[in-house]
């Protein structure tokens, strides 16, 4: 599914050059993960879902670190709402529900996500505070403080995002097997369904 050439998009020089190669090299994968995973997913959540592929259209110098698909209930945009994505840094794949700081309600979401016990439910899962950071953290060795911590962070600080679900290492054999990813993704969004149905209908 993603392989060196889709990896080797982040070494281009330039905004235009990487941009280029994230329309011909990757975009086109996350259609087809939207094709197989989306009917799926939409009839668990409920509602129509919409997919918003990143433009990256503020960027006028620097080229994009990452690139993202996103699914949203809103056909308009998904920044402001929780929303389900899959990306890749230069070394990674993420698979994550993500709460980002454009959102107007974070405080509130930040109180609802406090009341969950992490450790039972997603103690696989990764964490992360900042979507534009690849840095992120197993729940399994992260402490309940931590957790606390960010969440508190996220509900606070204006620029704070809260995501969790997935990441990959690029040279993850299930990467190379599209069938195995792709029923990863669906497992990774049927585990994060009922928390993004919770907090958007």
């Amino acid at each position: 599914m993603f392989t060196t050439k889709q990896f080797n998009v982040f070494k281009q020089d330039g905004l235009d050059e990487r941009m280029s190669g994230i329309r011909s090299d990757i975009q086109p994968l996350f259609h087809r993960i939207y094709d197989e995973v989306g009917p799926q997913l939409e009839a668990d959540v409920g509602i129509p879902l919409y997919l918003h592929v990143a433009k990256h259209a503020r960027r006028t110098v620097n080229p994009p670190k990452d690139t993202w698909m996103a699914i949203c209930h809103d056909k308009r945009g998904y920044k402001k709402h929780p929303h389900l994505q899959v990306g890749l840094f230069d070394d990674r794949v993420f698979i994550w529900l993500a709460f980002i700081y454009e959102m107007p309600n974070k405080d509130a979401i930040a109180k609802h996500l406090q009341q969950l016990d992490f450790k039972s439910t997603f103690n696989d899962f990764h964490i992360a505070g900042d979507h534009m950071k690849k840095d992120a953290f197993l729940v399994e060795e992260t402490s309940n403080e931590d957790i606390q911590s960010l969440l508190e962070r996220f509900g606070t600080v204006k620029k704070a995002d809260f995501l969790i679900g997935r990441q990959l290492p690029a040279d993850a054999s299930i990467l190379q097997n599209e069938n195995a990813f792709l029923a990863l993704v669906e497992d990774t969004f049927a585990r994060l369904t009922p928390l993004y149905r919770d907090l958007v209908l």
